[in-house]
């Protein structure tokens, strides 16, 4: 381990905080059996590891790249801050150096918030312009994680009004049995009907009767009332205008 890391690991034990710690562990699901199973915290809050993101801000990927292997949850989450910011200030190849060091951490960034916070910034951002087979092979694994990385990418695209591979991608998850991929589909979707209503609707009415209860009401979450009810109670017809006044109000 390089001197600089060796230094961000000891302001990360002297910032740590054992109640808090605990209190992540159970929040973060760490049990046996649990999605979390198993990972260490030092018990920081986000706001303070952004502040050291932004004071570590000029460190090498070499350096981001051990700080995202230690089994700390909190120095992984650093890492992944510090990438998503070498990434949005360098070229092209500086870039693709970033997101093929992700690529190939993917076993490191082993929870919900450490996928949220990068993969749309990293993964998203970098595959635009590009071939999508990386996150449809994501979509594809046996890794909850990398699935989630996959519908998380798209959070990009949607953000920018292309919604064809989020749709892909979650038809793909369509029958994922993990909750967390559920989630983070139902958001995604929830996430076009912010930009395009028709457009989540038509999926929703090809899809809804086959779709895991949770991805559903998340993707429902902000509709009016009557018509998330439809979808809920299964009334929904599909060839209702989704703009007719009546049920959207």
């Amino acid at each position: 381990m390089t001197s600089l890391c060796t230094d961000i690991h000891k302001e990360l034990q002297n910032l740590s905080d054992p109640v808090m710690a605990e209190h992540a562990k159970r929040f973060f699901k760490t049990g046996k059996g649990e999605y979390g199973e198993g990972d260490e915290f030092l018990g920081i809050r986000v706001p303070v590891l952004r502040k050291l993101a932004k004071k570590h801000k000029s460190v090498f990927l070499p350096e981001a790249e051990q700080l995202l292997q230690s089994p700390f949850h909190e120095a992984r989450l650093l890492a992944l801050f510090l990438l998503v910011g070498r990434f949005n200030a360098g070229d092209e190849h500086r870039r693709k150096q970033v997101y093929d060091l992700y690529s190939g951490n993917t076993r490191h960034i082993n929870n919900w918030d450490l996928v949220d916070s990068s993969a749309h910034h990293i993964v998203g951002c970098y595959l635009f312009d590009k071939d999508k087979k990386p996150i449809y092979d994501f979509s594809r694994s046996a890794h909850l994680w990398e699935r989630r990385i996959a519908i998380l990418s798209t959070f990009y695209f949607i953000r920018n009004k292309a919604f064809e591979d989020a749709l892909a991608i979650s038809l793909i998850l369509l029958k994922d049995g993990q909750d967390l991929i559920h989630k983070a589909v139902g958001w995604m979707l929830r996430e076009i009907g912010n930009r395009s209503l028709e457009t989540e609707i038509s999926f929703l009415d090809a899809h809804y009767q086959n779709m895991p209860r949770t991805m559903l009401r998340y993707a429902i979450e902000k509709f009016p009332e009557p018509l998330r009810l439809s979808y809920l109670k299964g009334t929904r017809q599909s060839m209702i205008d989704p703009y007719n006044k009546g049920e959207m109000q």
